[in-house]
């Protein structure tokens, strides 16, 4: 649900002159207005929409108020939703208590106070809305920690099998060299030639270890800081996938920025390309670098095939793990990402605010003196 989607309100008085004159104090809040003239007819609404306040007058033939309200707080999916009763004639406390204990929130009595009405109708409704948008929220990091989880898994599983079929191919096959040179009757000159090869070998596997290690934190990142780590990356992705790649970061002398916002913005940027090598048969990308007014923005474009109006908007079961991923990496930051298609390709835009590393440091020693 977004923050303005409108929630359901139901009515519920068997004259219809009261309905009227609730729908007419009531539309100015721009919610759906639902109508019923029996307890039956508000038991059907109820079946059928998810409601958010029901409004119900106390005295009603064949099904009365608090017989009604009775009935909504039996079934387990009405057991939150608000009710406000209203009565045209005195209650007593004990009335009141009565409704109460059936589940009423609110009264209000005849003769309405348009305002009042319009004041506690509102409030519940904005708690039912917040309380969809904390339930959406919740599915979503739910389902975001099982993608995690899951990516996590793969990375280990990715991992694995380069270790097994690259690294570890590379040294048994310099331990097999380096065995037969031990072997009786190795001549002088072939185990020159073995020493040699092997030798070249453990090069291939050390330069191996060290393109993995870079891949899973580049050490740049923390030495030399964004800029230089971002070029590093780019000239191995441009050199590994043959995608030309270009980089445009302003200020040309990019300052130092905290070790969470440099790492996060190295990730997307990385997962950004990642999916660009992967699905989006491009020949060119490019990534432009900003850091003005307080924060640090980002556009990866491409010319590929581009993506879905569904991806574009996040919808459920739309998105992988990667997109979801660099969406919540900027939401921790309190940044904003998006997606759009353009002619041709696809673009990845981020924005994140930012504190000057020299302020933290400052800040850190403030604390450290205190």
């Amino acid at each position: 649900m977004t923050p303005h989607e409108k929630v359901n309100i139901l009515m519920v008085d068997d004259q219809p002159a009261k309905l009227l004159t609730y729908e007419a104090i009531l539309a100015e809040l721009d919610e759906n207005l639902i109508k019923a003239n029996s307890g039956k007819e508000a038991l059907e609404q109820l079946l059928k929409n998810d409601i958010a306040v029901v409004l119900l007058d106390v005295s009603m033939p064949e099904l009365d108020g608090f017989e009604l309200a009775d009935m909504i707080r039996q079934h387990p999916r009405f057991q939150k939703v608000a009710i406000i009763f209203i009565s045209a004639v005195h209650l007593t406390d004990l009335d009141r208590l009565k409704g109460y204990e059936r589940g009423a929130v609110d009264y209000i009595s005849v003769p309405v106070n348009p305002e009042l009405l319009r004041a506690k109708v509102s409030i519940f409704a904005e708690l039912h809305r917040n309380a969809l948008q904390l339930e959406a929220l919740n599915s979503e990091l739910r389902s975001l920690s099982a993608s995690i989880i899951a990516a996590q898994d793969e990375e280990r599983r990715r991992i694995a099998r380069e270790l097994h079929d690259s690294l570890g191919q590379d040294l048994a096959a310099a331990k097999m060299i380096l065995d037969g040179v031990g072997s009786e009757g190795t001549s002088p000159s072939a185990a020159g030639r073995a020493a040699i090869e092997a030798s070249s070998i453990i090069d291939h596997a050390i330069q191996q270890v060290r393109s993995m290690s870079h891949l899973l934190h580049p050490p740049m990142l923390d030495e030399v800081g964004l800029s230089s780590a971002l070029q590093w990356y780019l000239d191995g992705l441009n050199k590994r996938s043959g995608i030309e790649v270009h980089l445009d970061i302003e200020p040309k002398d990019f300052p130092r920025l905290t070790p969470d916002v440099e790492k996060a913005v190295f990730r997307v940027i990385q997962e950004a390309l990642t999916n660009v090598f992967r699905h989006s048969k491009a020949s060119k990308t490019s990534v432009t670098l900003t850091k003005r007014d307080g924060q640090v923005s980002c556009t990866v474009r491409d010319d590929g095939v581009g993506i879905t109006a569904a991806t574009a908007e996040f919808r459920a079961g739309s998105i992988g793990v990667g997109i979801a991923g660099m969406r919540q990496r900027v939401k921790e930051l309190s940044g904003e990402f998006r997606l759009s298609n353009i002619s041709p390709g696809t673009a990845v835009y981020f924005t994140i605010p930012i504190r000057s590393l020299v302020s933290e440091d400052r800040m850190l020693s403030f604390n450290s003196r205190s």
